[in-house]
């Protein structure tokens, strides 16, 4: 089973470590797209703190990730899911219902997030610190 998700992935945490691992549970193959800087700034209304080129080597460098891409658009999910031929798609619950219309491509799956952490927050206390 091939399984894909997305994400941001900027100021890398354990949060995003368990929702790949738990991803990678799901099948045998996981692929992660990387949202580009972008699309980024037009989601959150910033840039993000490490470049698309240094999260996208974060993220290729962990054990339970076999692929990645850069995301440019989330209007492409479908056409990104189909590329890939994913079997499964695994997203925080925070978008829990926006992607239910891929259900009739693959299986659509909604993890819980990691309960007090978030990259938010990290660059909060960082900032605290300073």
């Amino acid at each position: 089973m091939r399984v894909i998700t997305f994400g941001t992935f900027d100021v890398f945490h354990i949060g995003h470590v368990n929702i790949l691992e738990r991803a990678k549970e799901m099948g045998n193959y996981l692929i992660v797209g990387v949202s580009s800087d972008a699309l980024n700034i037009s989601k959150k209304g910033r840039p993000p703190i490490y470049s698309q080129e240094d999260r996208l080597k974060i993220v290729e460098s962990l054990h339970c990730v076999d692929e990645v891409f850069i995301e440019e658009s989330l209007d492409l999910k479908g056409q990104y899911i189909n590329t890939y031929e994913a079997d499964i798609l695994v997203m925080g619950d925070d978008w829990k219902g926006k992607f239910d219309q891929f259900s009739s491509i693959c299986s659509v799956k909604y993890f819980p997030r990691t309960e007090g952490i978030s990259t938010t927050e990290v660059i909060s206390q960082v900032k605290d610190l300073a």
